[in-house]
């Protein structure tokens, strides 16, 4: 495993903004404001707050796996997990809408934010493969 600096990768800064501005989002729409403890609510909405919170956490820690190894497949295989991840959070936002998140904005922020990083994204999935 090569030791690189994660910090100089810009698609590894976009997954960090991601992540912080889907735990502002959960901490804001969820009912129970133990972040933790999302994931024993009954409540729809702590529920995907807290699968939005999840996918966003494992994002960078992807990136962060496939710009240390050596491997091929390793890097292919978080590339498609990453792709799966940003595909999951769109539909979280439309979940939380549909549950009745009144404040439309900060789930179209997050929209934008994913769009965002995905334009990051496939810069940096082209990348991987020329390597």
């Amino acid at each position: 495993m090569a030791h690189k600096n994660l910090s100089t990768v810009p698609v590894y800064k976009k997954a960090l903004e991601l992540c912080k501005m889907s735990r502002e989002i959960a901490s804001y729409v969820s009912h129970n404001k133990d972040l933790l403890k999302l994931y024993q609510s009954n409540s729809l909405r702590d529920i995907i707050a807290d699968s939005l919170l999840t996918d966003a956490i494992l994002i960078p820690q992807q990136i962060a796996q496939a710009e240390c190894s050596d491997s091929y497949a390793v890097r292919m295989n978080s590339v498609s997990y990453i792709h799966v991840m940003t595909r999951n959070i769109l539909s979280y936002c439309n979940g939380l809408e549909k549950d009745g998140v009144k404040e439309r904005e900060y789930l179209n922020l997050l929209r934008s934010e994913i769009k965002t990083f995905q334009t990051s994204f496939k810069d940096w999935r082209k990348s991987l493969s020329n390597r």
